[in-house]
């Protein structure tokens, strides 16, 4: 187990260096983008510094890998993705895809409406969004329109357009929905409306 833990790690400053090199950084970029020294990277490419977290993950944010693909971790054989869901507003996002950067992949679980159907506040924000309906009744409120879309329908939209969903029945609607960096800070972090 040491054995294996040290090939591993000591695998980790070539690949950093290759890594940099096949994206045609410098070292001196790639400390402004992490906030690592130069000589910290450059004896971490070198092996004459062992990585630890602190250093790996503002790595791993500024090349968009996952950790595991940075370091070389052996595959475990297990090909599952384990993501926790995010609910925000009483929908449930459950992330779908492990890279950072553009676009994100979620599937979203929106609760029935009331007996009494919710008025739309609709938001704009920078980005493209793509949707796919697994299951349910969507409604979608897309400017002035307003359109119910149903199993198997897919919409895409510029987000520059005020939009919002919500189900379209008594039953929750289900959907794969795909948006950029400004999406998910719209839909997952950021207070609207």
């Amino acid at each position: 187990m040491a054995d294996e833990l040290d090939d591993v790690l000591s695998a980790v400053g070539p690949r950093l260096r290759a890594l940099r090199r096949q994206r045609g950084i410098t070292l001196a970029d790639l400390s402004v983008t992490t906030g690592i020294s130069e000589s910290t990277l450059s004896r971490l490419e070198s092996g004459r510094r062992k990585p630890n977290l602190e250093l790996l993950l503002p790595l791993a944010r500024a090349y968009s890998v996952p950790l595991d693909e940075l370091v070389g971790a052996p595959h475990t054989g297990d090909p599952r993705i384990h993501f926790r869901p995010v609910r925000r507003h009483g929908r449930t996002f459950v992330p779908l895809s492990r890279r950072t950067g553009s676009p994100q992949a979620y599937k979203v679980i929106i609760p029935a409406r009331p007996d009494v159907a919710p008025d739309p506040e609709p938001n704009s924000h920078e980005g493209y969004e793509w949707l796919y309906v697994l299951s349910g009744r969507l409604r979608l409120v897309l400017g002035d329109r307003e359109l119910v879309l149903r199993d198997g329908e897919a919409a895409e939209f510029d987000t520059h357009v005020p939009h919002w969903l919500g189900s379209a029945g008594d039953t929750p609607v289900e959907l794969l929905i795909l948006f950029g960096s400004q999406g998910e800070r719209a839909h997952l972090r950021a207070r609207t409306g």
